[in-house]
């Protein structure tokens, strides 16, 4: 009778999550359940209180990047915008266009709101990269941001080859990103949909967690498949896909990535894993690691230091040849196949 407290709970969720993603893996009921019942046109949902409906407009445009940041996070933002997020560094380093948005809603505090309203509004001035809507701006409000990143993607930049959406506190290595990007752009790839992919994942039912939810919510034992939201990146033709069914899907469910499932499902997209997009840890600060990387998690007083570091050009030149080959396959195997769990990038990685 020891067993039967919230670890076995837990690990029972996750024996029948894992049960029917890979015995059943069938979840049109699921969205049928879920389907509303009037969806032949887009509701009016928010008002934008910041826009730049010109942004993507008479260009052509590889990569559609939305950030999704919290008002009063400046000195992330300002960072992003000196390093990754920079969209000049990106065309003049590889003759690339990409359009960097930042994503929120109106500041939560109400003792705040007005004068943190009035320093983002400045900040849109100086740079013009912002797009807010009159939603709070909240944990829970999360899936409103997705609606808020298709429904802008949809409207003002379709054209857009690629969309990736990210947090504020992310590293994405841009130069290996673009050129990959660019290698897939050139064969026409069509229901792309990468990062780091939970298969199988149980609803949490612990009301002390903040992802907890409720059987209402959402009754089966198992989630479809999906990319953690820290970072993905989808085809022009998936994130429209997605936007349409958002339209016919109840939103109510909070959590963004599980609701971006959810409307991939319904349009038959699956997500593929890639190996460099990070899980929850720090990447391991290493030339060899820099070489792959794509995102790593979890980066905010050191950003500007990983940048320089992981863009140097000699991390390019530090594999090359059979002896740096074999360094670099060996550094990497000693850096992430350790006995304890690390959840950066997963053993495999070191092979690639």
């Amino acid at each position: 009778m020891v067993f039967l407290g919230s670890n076995d709970n837990h690990i029972v969720s996750h024996m029948k999550s894992y049960s029917y993603r890979y015995l059943i893996n069938s979840y049109d009921f699921v969205n049928e359940s879920l389907s509303l019942k009037h969806s032949s046109a887009e509701p009016t949902r928010y008002q934008y209180l910041i826009n730049h409906e010109e942004k993507c407009q008479n260009q052509d445009v590889l990569l559609l990047l939305f950030v999704k940041t919290a008002p009063e996070n400046h000195n992330r933002r300002a960072a992003i915008r000196k390093t990754w997020g920079n969209e000049r560094y990106v065309h003049s380093q590889f003759n690339a266009n990409i359009k960097t948005l930042f994503v929120l809603g109106t500041p939560s505090d109400p003792q705040k709101r007005e004068e943190l309203q009035r320093k983002l509004v400045w900040e849109d001035q100086m740079y013009k990269d912002i797009i807010q809507q009159d939603f709070v701006d909240s944990f829970y409000n999360l899936t409103l941001k997705l609606l808020l990143q298709f429904s802008w993607a949809n409207n003002f930049c379709p054209h857009t080859k690629f969309l990736m959406t990210a947090d504020d506190d992310i590293f994405i290595h841009m130069p290996n990103l673009i050129e990959y990007l660019q290698s897939l752009e050139q064969i026409g790839v069509q229901d792309f949909w990468i990062g780091r992919v939970h298969r199988g994942a149980p609803p949490i039912r612990d009301k002390s967690s903040k992802y907890y939810v409720p059987y209402e919510m959402y009754q089966w034992p198992a989630y479809p498949d999906y990319t953690a939201g820290a970072a993905y990146v989808i085809s022009s033709d998936v994130a429209s896909k997605v936007y349409e069914a958002s339209l016919t899907l109840n939103s109510s469910l909070y959590i963004d990535d599980v609701f971006m499932g959810l409307c991939a499902n319904k349009m038959g997209v699956v997500p593929q894993n890639h190996v460099f997009f990070s899980g929850e840890g720090k990447t391991l600060y290493h030339p060899c690691i820099y070489e792959k990387m794509m995102t790593s998690h979890g980066h905010v007083q050191d950003l500007e230091n990983l940048w320089k570091n992981a863009t140097d050009p000699k991390v390019k030149t530090i594999s090359k040849g059979l002896f740096g080959q074999i360094y670099c396959r060996l550094t990497r195997i000693i850096l992430l196949c350790r006995f304890h769990y690390v959840d950066t990038y997963p053993c495999r990685a070191a092979f690639v």
